[in-house]
Formats: C-alpha cells, sequence, structure tokens
C-alpha cells in the first residue's frame, strides 16, 4: 500500500482526479491523506466531498479551517461569507449524510511516525499533547457542535497556557491547528499574518522554523499556507502549493523517495481575495 498525501484541494475536483490519474492511485490499494480544507473557493466542492467520503478507509482527512467554516454554517452558527462556494453542498440531498462524516473527521492524525495536521502546532506542543488537545475538540464536535461552533471564531487568546479552559481552550487549539503559519518562540501566534514567510530577524517565525519545538522528532505534514508553496525537508511536508488560487495541487509519497506530483491549477479565484 502506498500513502499518498495531497495538499488543500478547495473544492477543485478536476485537478484531484487529474492528480490521481498521474498517481495511477488504487482505491484497493492505496491510501490517501489530504491535509484539510477538501471544500470552498473552488467551484466543485460538493463533487469532492462526496469523492472522498466514498473511499471510506482508504482516505484520511483531517479538517481545515474552511471545512469548520462549512460545518458552522450548516448548523446555522455563523452566515456565509461573500466568497463562499458552499451553496451545491448546503443543498444536496445527501447534505446530511455528507456533513455528517465530515463532523467526524480529526483534526491530527498521527500514524508510522508522521503527523497530519491542517495549518501547525505551537512550540510548546508535544505530538501527544497536540493528540490530546485535538480530542477535546472533537469530542464537542461529537457533543455539543452547535455550541462550538458558536464560539469558535475570534484570535484570542494568542498564546498558549496550560490553565485555559473552556471556549477559550478550545478556540486557541482551534486556531492553532487550522490557521497557524507563525508564531513567537514563546508560543504567541498571529493569525492574521500572510504571504512569504518573515524575515529572519523577526519575533514572528514560521512555526516550523522555531528551536526546539517539542514536536520536532516527529515529520509534520501540513496545508494552509500556500504563499509558502511546496516545502519538503526531513521534519515537515508543506503542501499547499495554491491550486484554487492558480498554482498547483501536490500529492507527495510518504514512504518512498519519489519526487512530488504536481497537477496545474488555472486558478477559481484572484491572489488578493486568499
Amino acid at each position: 500500500m502506498s500513502r499518498y498525501a495531497i495538499g488543500d484541494v478547495q473544492g477543485c475536483y478536476e485537478e484531484l482526479r487529474e492528480l490521481l490519474a498521474q498517481l495511477k492511485f488504487s482505491s484497493d490499494r492505496d491510501q490517501l491523506w489530504f491535509v484539510g480544507d477538501l471544500v470552498n473557493r473552488g467551484p466543485r466542492s460538493l463533487e469532492v466531498l462526496r469523492f472522498v467520503h466514498a473511499l471510506r478507509d482508504n482516505a484520511i482527512t483531517v479538517l481545515g479551517n474552511h471545512d469548520l467554516h462549512l460545518l458552522a454554517v450548516a448548523f446555522g452558527s455563523h452566515r456565509k461569507r461573500k466568497a463562499d462556494t458552499l451553496n451545491d453542498i448546503l443543498r444536496a440531498p445527501d447534505r446530511d449524510d455528507i456533513l455528517g462524516w465530515l463532523l467526524s473527521r480529526p483534526l491530527v492524525h498521527h500514524e508510522r511516525g508522521d503527523l497530519m495536521v491542517h495549518a501547525g502546532l505551537v512550540p510548546q506542543w508535544t505530538v501527544a499533547t497536540a493528540l490530546a488537545l485535538a480530542q477535546e475538540v472533537e469530542t464537542m464536535l461529537s457533543t455539543d457542535p452547535r455550541a462550538l461552533f458558536e464560539n469558535m471564531y475570534g484570535d484570542e487568546p494568542t498564546r498558549w497556557s496550560d490553565g485555559l479552559v473552556g471556549m477559550e481552550r478550545l478556540r486557541f487549539v482551534i486556531n492553532v491547528l487550522t490557521r497557524l503559519r507563525v508564531c513567537t518562540k514563546d508560543g504567541e501566534v498571529d493569525l492574521k499574518a500572510k504571504g512569504k514567510p518573515p524575515p529572519g530577524r523577526s519575533r514572528l517565525q514560521p512555526w516550523f522554523d522555531i528551536e526546539a519545538r517539542r514536536s520536532s522528532g516527529t515529520r509534520v505534514v501540513f496545508g494552509h499556507w500556500s504563499a509558502l508553496g511546496l516545502l519538503v525537508r526531513q521534519d515537515v511536508v508543506g503542501l499547499d502549493s495554491g491550486c484554487v488560487w492558480g498554482g498547483a495541487l501536490t500529492a507527495f509519497d510518504l514512504d518512498t523517495d519519489r519526487p512530488p506530483i504536481a497537477v496545474p491549477c488555472s486558478g477559481y479565484q484572484p491572489l488578493d481575495s486568499e
């Protein structure tokens, strides 16, 4: 069995099918790891969800910020945004089945030395810590999702503390796992930072470049940062190569030295709308 990690699809169904054709993916032999953001901004989010849902155990996907936003809109806890492309999902006859499946997806997946998360980890978190905190959110998703979605939005708090409780704790965990790009060495996050990584002298650095981060012994597979582009190192694999913005959709073989495979995207959203 081959394991292929795939970057942010964001509703780009044609590009996904072309990528799998180039991989010669077989659903009875291979497994796909999706880094989250299956939906939104692209034109065919419903088809993407139906396709990945139908793969069952041959697809592992973690929740991204756009996936959580879709669920919040579906639960009536948040309004659609102007740039959202979610109507086909919300009107689909099989929406309850598909959204129920999406709601049950994890925020973090750990297997065979690889940790998959949509965005990142603050330097204070070990792999075990990240898994435990993700489980707290997942428990809330399964028991009282409406309450979670009603309190999910916002950028506060900006720093991790073991003493965080309640919705502030869950919001911080969600923000780190699904929105983080840069932080300081003591774990202060800036969730508004976009674009290219800041210069080396900045106090804010890409989360994966923070010296002595406690998750460094595990290879972390992530997406979410299209301006960063494809990043392949021994300890991290960043796979958001900007498909919906006119970049490419990229797959990475987790078990061999095979070079990454990418298919171009014509671009469904202007770069300044990211």
